[in-house]
C-alpha cells in the first residue's frame, strides 16, 4: 500500500486542493458560501470549474457528472465528456461554471410519487458545494441536489440539506437565549456503521434469488450457524482480509475515513465503521461506501450483500446511525461533561431530543423502514419496532432528580480492577451500553440502531434533524420570552422529563415483558413497513416538515406513494422469483430424486432378495407428499400474486395485500421447500445450500 498520508483524499477536490489551486479571492468567496451559506457568485463558479477541470484531467478524468441521490435509494449519474470540438477539426477540454452549478437529467424516469408525469421530463441538479467533488471511474463527480421543474425535491439530499439549516437555525436561537455569543452555526454529524455479508461469486451466480432480490428466498438451516459465537471479532480470513485492504484504500482515496473493520456475529458477516463527518458528507460517503464495497468485491471473485436479511436463521445487517450536534466553535452539544447534572446546556439539548423522539416516534420508525428490515426488527439481533431511548444509569438518575425537584449530583464510573497486577486499573464509564435499544445514548451522541443496511441514511437524519429542530424552536420561544431564563430552563426540563419519560427504557428490548410494558406506556409498536408508511401523511408530521421548510405536503405525499410502490414492487419481484425457482428448479430436482429412489426400490425388489425397504419407501412417500405440497403452495402463491397485482384503487390497500397475503404465502412455500432440501440428495439439489454460501470462503 502507498503511504496513507499521500493516498487519503487524493481523488477529492478538498479544502487543501482548493486552497492550492484557486485564486485567494475565489477561495475566500467559495469558503463563505460553504461555511456561511452565502449565495455563490456565477463568476466564482467559472473560476472554480476551470480549476476543478484541470485537477480532474490530471487524475485521468475524461468526463464529468452530476452525482445525485434520487428516491431509488441509490445514486445516479449522467456522464458528459470535457471534450469540445474546434473549427479546425481538433478538440479542447472545457468545463464552465454553468455546467458545474446546474444539470438537467430526465426527471420522469425516477420515482416521483406523482410529482412528475412521463411527458413532464425536465428536472434539475444543483451543485452542493458543501460536499467536495471527487474523481471516480475516470469521471469528475459533482455532488448535487435533484429537483423537479416545478421545484419539488425528487431526491434524498435536498430535504437533508434543508433539515440541517432548520436545526442550525433553532439551535442557535436556544444557544443565544442561554447566553452564547460566539457560535454562528450548529452542525449535525454522523458516523454510520455499515454491516454487510461477503460470499463467493461462483455460488452467488447459482442462486437466482440472490441475483434478483438480494436475499435467499429458500434455504434450510445448516448444521452450524452462529451458535458458537466464534465469528464475532474472530481472525479475518485471508481472502476477506485482502478484500478489506483494497476496500480501505479505495475509500481513503475518496476521503472516506474508513476506521474500523471486523467480523460480525453471523458467519460471512462483517462491519466497516468510519470516523464522524458532517451529515450531508457522511451521507454521500455512505452511498460511495456501499457502491465501492460491491465493486471491489467483484475484483476478488466475491459478492457483497447489503440486504438486511440475506439468510434466514442468523443475524441480519443494519446500519447504526451515530448522530450528534456540534457548533462551529468546537462544542459538542450532547457532551455531558464530568458533572452533567450541572451542565444546563447539555440537559436542555438532551431533553429536547427525548421529547422529539417521543412525539415523533412514528416518523423515526418509517425513516428506518424498508421491506428487508421487516425480517430483522424485533428478532434477537436488532432493536424491536418499538421506539425507545436508552440513557444509562447516570442520566436516568439525573432525570429522576429533575422530576423530583432538581438535580444535585451525578453518578461516576470510578475505576475497575481486573485482578491481575500487571494489568492497568481501567477507568470505568458511568453507565453500561445497551445493544437492544433502537435509540441509545452512547457518551456524547445517539446511536439510532434501527436503520437498514442497504438504505440511504438521508431519511433517518433529515427526520432527526427536523423533529429536534421543532422542539428546539419551542424551547427558544419560551426562553426568549422568559423574564428569568434560569427559572424557565428548570421549568422546561421538569416538564419534558415528566411528560416524556415513558420513552426512556434501559432494560432488555428483546424481552416479551418490554412489549407488554411499552403497550402500558402507550408507545407505538409498528411492526411492518406498510403500516409505518402511514406516518408520512399524518397531519402532525406534514405540519412539522412544512413548518421548517424540509418537505411540503405534496413532497410528503409523493414519498408516501413512492414508499408503498417500492414495497409492492419488491415483494412482487420476490414472489415471482420464488415461483420460478420452485417450478423450474426445485420441483424438477425433487421429481428426479423421487424417480431415482423409486427405480432403486424396484431394482432391489427385482432381485427377489428379502430385504427391508422401509427406509426407502418411507422417504419416497415423504418426498412425494412434500412435492405435491410444493406444487400446491406454488399455485396458491401465484393466485395471491395475481390478485394483489390486479388490485385496483388505494395503493395502501394493494401494499397491504402484498404484505399480509402474498408475503405470508411466500413463507408457507418456503417451509415446504426447505424441508425438502433436508431430504433430497445434495448432488440433486439445484442450488448451493446455506452451508456452502456461509462457510465457503
Amino acid at each position: 500500500m502507498s503511504n496513507l498520508g499521500q493516498i487519503f483524499g487524493s481523488n477529492v477536490f478538498n479544502d487543501a486542493v482548493m486552497r492550492e489551486r484557486l485564486p485567494k479571492a475565489t477561495y475566500k468567496a467559495l469558503k463563505k458560501t460553504i461555511e456561511e451559506g452565502r449565495p455563490l457568485d456565477p463568476a466564482v463558479a467559472d473560476v472554480v470549474a476551470s480549476a476543478m477541470k484541470d485537477w480532474a484531467l490530471e487524475l485521468g478524468a475524461t468526463h464529468f457528472t452530476h452525482w445525485f441521490q434520487p428516491m431509488t435509494g441509490i445514486t445516479a449519474e449522467k456522464h458528459d465528456a470535457f471534450i469540445s470540438p474546434t473549427a479546425d477539426g481538433k478538440a479542447i477540454m472545457e468545463f464552465s461554471g454553468k455546467e458545474l452549478i446546474k444539470g438537467e437529467p430526465d426527471a420522469s424516469s425516477f420515482p416521483s410519487g406523482g410529482l412528475r408525469a412521463t411527458f413532464e421530463a425536465r428536472g434539475y441538479t444543483a451543485w452542493d458545494c458543501t460536499s467536495p467533488a471527487f474523481v471516480k471511474d475516470d469521471s469528475l463527480c459533482i455532488p448535487t441536489a435533484f429537483c423537479s421543474y416545478t421545484g419539488e425535491a425528487l431526491d434524498k439530499k435536498t430535504p437533508l440539506l434543508r433539515s440541517m439549516e432548520a436545526l442550525s437555525k433553532q439551535a442557535l436561537r436556544v444557544l443565544k437565549a442561554l447566553g452564547n455569543t460566539t457560535t454562528n452555526k450548529v452542525i449535525t454529524t454522523v458516523g454510520p456503521e455499515q454491516e454487510y455479508f461477503i460470499i463467493d461469486k461462483k455460488l452467488y451466480d447459482q442462486r437466482k434469488d440472490l441475483i434478483f432480490t438480494g436475499r435467499t428466498l429458500f434455504g434450510a438451516k445448516p448444521p452450524k450457524g452462529q451458535e458458537l459465537e466464534d465469528h464475532y471479532f474472530g481472525s479475518i480470513k485471508e481472502r476477506i482480509s485482502a478484500y478489506m485492504k483494497e476496500l480501505d484504500e479505495e475509500l481513503w482515496k475518496l476521503g472516506i475515513s474508513a476506521k474500523t473493520k471486523h467480523n460480525e456475529v453471523a458467519p460471512a458477516q462483517h462491519e466497516l465503521a468510519p470516523i464522524f463527518s458532517t451529515t450531508n458528507i457522511a451521507t454521500d460517503h455512505n452511498q460511495l461506501t456501499m457502491d465501492t464495497m460491491k465493486k471491489v468485491a467483484l475484483r476478488h471473485d466475491l459478492v457483497c450483500l447489503l440486504h438486511e436479511k440475506p439468510f434466514a436463521g442468523i443475524n441480519g445487517s443494519g446500519k447504526h446511525n451515530n448522530w450528534s450536534m456540534g457548533t462551529d466553535d468546537g462544542m459538542n452539544l450532547l457532551e455531558p461533561g464530568h458533572t452533567p447534572h450541572e451542565n444546563e446546556q447539555f440537559l436542555v439539548f438532551l431533553s429536547s431530543v427525548i421529547k422529539a423522539v417521543d412525539e415523533y416516534a412514528d416518523l423515526l420508525r418509517v425513516s428506518a423502514a424498508n421491506p428487508g428490515n421487516d425480517h430483522r426488527l424485533g428478532a434477537n439481533e436488532a432493536p424491536p419496532a418499538i421506539i425507545s431511548i436508552f440513557l444509562g444509569e447516570q442520566l436516568q438518575d439525573i432525570l429522576e432528580q429533575i422530576e423530583n425537584g432538581g438535580a444535585t449530583r451525578s453518578k461516576t464510573g470510578g475505576h475497575m480492577e481486573i485482578g491481575v497486577t500487571t494489568l492497568p486499573s481501567l477507568p470505568k464509564d458511568a453507565t453500561d451500553r445497551n445493544r437492544t435499544s433502537p435509540f441509545a445514548f452512547t457518551g456524547n451522541k445517539f446511536e439510532f440502531r434501527m436503520c437498514p443496511s442497504s438504505a440511504s441514511i438521508a431519511g433517518p437524519n433529515f427526520v432527526l434533524n427536523t423533529i429536534v429542530a421543532e422542539v428546539l424552536s419551542e424551547v427558544a420561544d419560551r426562553l426568549e420570552k422568559a423574564k428569568d431564563v434560569n427559572s424557565e430552563v428548570k421549568a422546561i426540563l421538569a416538564e419534558y422529563v415528566t411528560k416524556h419519560k415513558r420513552v426512556v427504557f434501559n432494560g432488555n428490548g428483546y424481552s416479551d415483558e418490554w412489549v407488554a410494558e411499552a403497550e402500558k406506556r402507550s408507545l407505538p409498536n409498528i411492526k411492518t413497513t406498510v403500516e409505518s408508511i402511514k406516518a408520512l401523511i399524518s397531519e402532525k408530521n406534514i405540519a412539522v416538515m412544512e413548518k421548517h421548510g424540509v418537505l411540503s405536503k405534496v413532497e410528503m405525499e409523493s414519498r408516501y406513494e413512492i414508499s408503498l410502490e417500492n414495497y409492492i414492487k419488491t415483494i412482487n419481484i420476490e414472489a415471482l422469483t420464488m415461483i420460478e425457482i420452485a417450478k423450474r428448479q426445485i420441483l424438477p430436482a425433487v421429481i428426479k430424486f423421487a424417480t431415482n429412489l423409486a427405480a432403486s426400490i424396484n431394482t432391489i425388489k427385482a432381485t427377489g432378495v428379502a430385504v427391508d425397504l422401509t427406509a426407502q419407501t418411507e422417504l419416497l412417500t415423504e418426498v412425494s407428499s412434500l412435492a405435491a405440497a410444493l406444487k400446491k403452495n406454488t399455485a396458491v402463491l401465484e393466485d395471491a400474486v395475481e390478485k394483489a397485482s390486479n388490485a385496483h384503487g388505494d395503493t395502501y390497500e394493494q401494499a397491504a395485500l402484498f404484505r399480509f397475503d402474498v408475503f405470508e404465502k411466500m413463507g408457507t412455500l418456503r417451509d415446504v421447500a426447505d424441508t425438502l432440501e433436508t431430504l433430497v440428495d445434495k448432488d440433486v439439489w439445484p442450488m448451493p445450500t446455506y452451508g456452502d454460501l456461509l462457510f465457503n470462503i
